[in-house]
Order: structure tokens, then C-alpha cells, then sequence
């Protein structure tokens, strides 16, 4: 049956990721120091990985807290539709973020970057604009791309298949929100 397979390879692509578990305490780690340092946490990503990216940053404002620890600040540049469609309309759907970021970002800060595919091009410029500020960025993506090249962290799910990639993503982010929490 299809779905077996489909449920089949996403086990195996969570099995992968515990392997390189790593990367992901990484991740924390990073995550962990922008908290105790009341920095500010970026996430952006398009379509599914828009509302990854969105569910993220809920996860981190509400989930996450730790009456021990303080608050995350995080955003997700996803959010607000009138200043995408403004910068989209009048520059180009290519900076949504990247101008975004210009208004916000200082140093400590961390960008989140997801992408299934790893060539969407208003991340990549997202990812270009942080660099060239110093600030660190995760990569979320799958098998391919230019996201890998570019981050400064990297969590690849190995696929090509875009639902399963967004459906681990949401299952690493989740894992990542309960050990934030405590």
C-alpha cells in the first residue's frame, strides 16, 4: 500500500535524525544561549514551511516557557501579510525577508531558515542578509540545496518527497520545543 510507504520512509527519515542527534543538540544549544541572552529569534519559510515557521515561533513564545528561564523573543517574518504584500508589490517577492530582517535583526540574534527544497529565493537572500549582519543561521531542509551551503547549521531530512519533509520538520521542532521547556 502507498501510505505504508509514505509512513514507512518518514519513520526512517525521524530514525535518521536521531542518529545525527548532533546537530540537533546543537540546535538547543543555540536556541538556549539566545534565551538566557534576551536575543531575538527569526524564522521564515513559504507555504507548509510558512506555517512550520509560524507554529515554531508559537511554540517558542507559549510551549517553551520555563518560569527558570526567560521568555523567548521570537517572530516569524511569515506572519504579517501587509508587509510581505507591500514589499512584495513595490521590490520583489525575493526580499520579503531579507528587508524584514534589516528593520530587526541585531547582533546575538539567530534566523531560523526553512526549506523543503533548499533554493527558495527569498530565503537564500534571507540567509545572505543575516550573514553579511553576523548573525547565525539554522538551516531546515531537505536532500538538496543551496540553504546547506549557506547555513551556518544544517538539519537535512533525507527525502525529495516536500510533505514528508514538512511533516519531520514539524515532528524535530516539536521534540526541540519539549526540551527547551524542560
Amino acid at each position: 500500500m502507498k501510505n505504508e510507504k509514505f509512513l514507512q520512509e518518514s519513520k526512517n527519515a525521524i530514525d535518521n535524525l536521531i542518529e545525527n542527534n548532533d546537530k540537533i543538540s546543537e540546535m538547543i544549544n543555540l536556541l538556549q544561549e539566545v534565551r538566557d541572552n534576551k536575543k531575538n529569534v527569526f524564522v521564515i519559510g513559504n507555504g507548509g514551511s510558512s506555517s512550520t515557521a509560524s507554529h515554531f515561533v508559537c511554540d517558542l513564545l507559549k510551549t517553551s516557557i520555563n518560569n527558570s528561564q526567560p521568555r523567548f523573543r521570537a517572530q516569524c517574518l511569515s506572519d504579517n501579510t501587509a508587509v510581505m504584500t507591500a514589499w512584495s508589490n513595490d521590490v520583489s517577492y525575493d526580499d520579503i525577508f531579507s528587508e524584514q530582517l534589516k528593520n530587526f535583526v541585531e547582533e546575538g540574534d539567530i534566523l531560523i531558515a526553512i526549506s523543503c527544497s533548499g533554493n527558495s529565493t527569498n530565503v537564500i537572500k534571507a540567509v545572505e542578509e543575516s550573514k553579511r549582519r553576523g548573525i547565525k543561521t539554522i538551516g531546515l531542509t531537505g536532500n538538496a540545496g543551496k540553504l546547506e551551503q549557506l547555513s551556518d547549521l544544517v538539519i537535512k531530512v533525507p527525502s525529495d518527497n516536500i510533505l514528508l519533509i514538512e511533516g519531520v520538520h514539524s515532528v524535530l521542532l516539536h521534540y526541540i520545543t519539549e526540551i527547551l521547556r524542560g
